[in-house]
């Protein structure tokens, strides 16, 4: 069965011409799922949807990658939780997206390899960087807030008295390191 995605990022816009470009290849409007929301959050409830309805042998088509989105990663991890459904996808603007022919699935997976490829790069360069740091007596990361700082964060929590924004902002400390810290003065 042909399914079909589409996406705007914002309630003013409209879907016409995604849902004319779909129908145009065969995609029955009743299979069109449509959510208007910005492909930068993850959670798209449409989107989670259609994958989760998706039957052995489906082809999910789309206008543009754009549509399904916003970066490489989530791309493929979309298209890789399509494929663990025995499904296909096709866009319609990117001929080298469309997992139903073989030239399209090894396109595809040329362009996983590469991308792969360049995040075990970014990954050694970093891993490098770090031990060249540390060889010359740097640790990197984040500096440890002071023990005045701490312990006024954990006596202001204990008065009951502040809420927990309140508190981090007279102290400076983030949310989740105090939170850490309160744990730990629990615990002691």
């Amino acid at each position: 069965m042909l399914i079909g995605y589409a996406r705007v990022s914002t309630t003013e816009q409209n879907l016409d011409r995604q849902i004319d470009a779909l129908t145009g290849v065969g995609v029955d409007k009743r299979n069109i799922y449509m959510e208007k929301i910005t492909g930068t959050k993850k959670d798209r409830p449409m989107l989670i949807k259609l994958i989760d309805e998706l039957q052995e042998g489906d082809t999910v088509i789309i206008t543009e990658l754009t549509r399904l989105s916003r970066s490489t990663k989530d791309l493929f991890e979309i298209v890789e939780k399509i494929g663990n459904k025995k499904a296909n996808i096709k866009s319609l603007k990117e001929s080298w997206l469309d997992t139903t022919t073989a030239t399209g699935r090894l396109m595809f997976t040329i362009i996983a390899g590469l991308t792969q490829f360049e995040r075990d790069l970014v990954s050694e360069r970093t891993k490098d960087g770090l031990a060249a740091a540390r060889a010359r007596g740097r640790s990197g990361g984040r500096p440890r807030k002071s023990d005045k700082d701490i312990q006024k964060a954990i006596k202001l929590y204990n008065s009951r008295e502040y809420t927990i924004k309140e508190i981090t902002e007279m102290t400076g400390i983030s949310k989740p390191t105090l939170y850490r810290y309160i744990a730990d003065f629990k615990e002691a």
